[in-house]
């Protein structure tokens, strides 16, 4: 917020530009307070542990997993809660585990995962996705199995667009006789 003021002097009449400095305004800092379990999350996410971590990224429908793979007993973390207590329905813990039974690697890895976007059944999916990626990554002689398991691939389905004139994507207008 500089002002800029001109003064003209008679005997040369050249105007010269004199820029005067605004009055100094205090900035208040906001202060956050953090808890203990803000910085429990925070110091779980900077791990060095994660840095000599297998990494992948899965996807299916909208979720995206973010996996680190990593020599382990078999424990799970989703969104630094244990997967059981993220993924409570036992068909979805079982799709977690599945590129694990597959490549007969059960308790061979840890994984440390952050999945966000869509809904749990998607964010089993592409944390499923995540997994063997990581595991081929790890280990390239586990690629035939993962691949025959169609682990690797993309599941490219969607929720399809809603479209003009209709209700849902399908879903027409009731049909009215008269």
């Amino acid at each position: 917020m500089a002002t800029e003021t001109k003064k003209t002097t008679t005997a040369t009449k050249k105007a010269t530009t004199v820029k005067k400095a605004a009055p100094a305004t205090k900035k208040v800092a906001a202060t956050k307070t953090t808890t203990a379990t803000a910085a429990a999350k925070t110091a779980t996410v900077a791990t060095p542990k994660l840095n000599n971590a297998t990494y992948a990224t899965g996807k299916r429908k909208d979720s995206i997993a973010r996996v680190y793979l990593m020599a382990g007993k078999g424990n799970i973390v989703v969104n630094d809660r244990p997967m059981a207590q993220y993924f409570r329905r036992p068909v979805l813990q079982m799709i977690l585990n599945q590129p694990f039974a597959v490549t007969k690697r059960e308790g061979a890895y840890d994984a440390f995962v952050m999945v966000m976007g869509g809904g749990l059944s998607g964010q089993a999916g592409a944390v499923k996705h995540g997994i063997s990626k990581a595991l081929e990554k790890a280990e390239p002689e586990l690629r035939a199995a993962l691949k025959a398991a169609g682990f690797l691939t993309r599941d490219s389905r969607v929720v399809e667009r809603k479209h003009y004139g209709f209700h849902k994507a399908r879903r027409s207008t009731q049909f009215s006789k008269r």
